[in-house]
């Protein structure tokens, strides 16, 4: 549904997704996400320059994750955290209880967003709470570190914590889960080689071994029982502006056409 948002006393169009929409400001370069939050109330949440980071992503072979790692580790510094094989990461999404952001996701629209919990070691006190938007191939994310505590709150269904920081980011989060009636979905985890560049903020992973479980949330149990969601590797290109030529000519061996591939989307189908 077509209807109108003014910012700065300018009048955008805009479209209706659900409980929030979307505004396409003169060229795709920017944009800008309200929550609508009941009769008259809107919560401005972005408006970013989108056009700047770029995320694709490849479903690629055991064979050529190898490949890549050979030459990524010659032509590329590698992440800090990097060891042999990669390093953990395991994330909890959020989704409302009629799992609109999945269902976005599978209906191909073109912005959508994920409310998840990450860390990368059950023993972590402190763990990243990110928002992540997607438009199209563009993406911009924002995060926040919490504490265990807090985080183990949010696991239980209280977001009361959030209202308790400093921060705008999570007085808005809290708005939009409780709200919304967003619940603790599933939880995704994988073995990450990374790889970055400064020039453009480019960064290269090769995520492997990707399992998930619904059985339990707790994301710092290290027993969580897990099942196989996607046998094959991932490989992710993000970047600003461009990808230089070199690293482009690295990536071009996968042979591979781009995927709208979810992770989060992989580990609901698993169920």
């Amino acid at each position: 549904m077509l209807k109108k948002a003014k910012l700065c006393g300018i009048i955008f169009p805009v479209v209706l997704k659900g409980n929030s929409c979307f505004a396409q400001v003169f060229t795709c370069a920017k944009f800008m996400w309200f929550e609508f939050l009941g009769k008259g109330m809107v919560i401005y949440l972005a408006y970013e320059q989108a056009v700047s980071r770029v995320e694709k992503k490849y479903d690629i072979s055991t064979v050529t994750a190898s490949r890549l790692n050979n030459r990524l580790s010659i032509a590329l510094p590698a992440d800090s955290h990097n060891r042999e094989g990669g390093y953990m990461v395991r994330s909890l999404y959020f989704d409302t209880v009629y799992s609109d952001d999945l269902a976005d996701k599978q209906s191909g629209l073109l912005c959508r967003r994920k409310i998840r919990l990450r860390c990368y070691n059950p023993d972590d006190e402190i763990v990243k709470l990110e928002r992540k938007y997607k438009n199209g191939q563009y993406q911009y994310k924002q995060s926040l570190n919490i504490k265990k505590s807090e985080a183990i709150s949010m696991i239980k269904g209280d977001y009361s914590v959030l209202l308790t920081m400093d921060n705008a980011f999570a007085k808005e989060l809290y708005a939009i889960m409780t709200t919304q009636l967003y619940r603790p979905k599933v939880i995704v985890e994988y073995q990450r080689l990374a790889f970055t560049l400064e020039e453009n903020d480019t960064r290269i992973t090769i995520d492997s071994d990707i399992k998930s479980t619904m059985a339990s949330f707790n994301i710092f149990d290290p027993n969580l029982q897990m099942i196989p969601s996607l046998t094959s590797p991932i490989l992710e290109v993000k970047y600003n502006n461009f990808l230089l030529d070199y690293v482009k000519d690295i990536v071009n061996i996968t042979d591979r056409i781009e995927s709208s591939i979810s992770k989060y989307e992989l580990a609901c189908n698993s169920y």
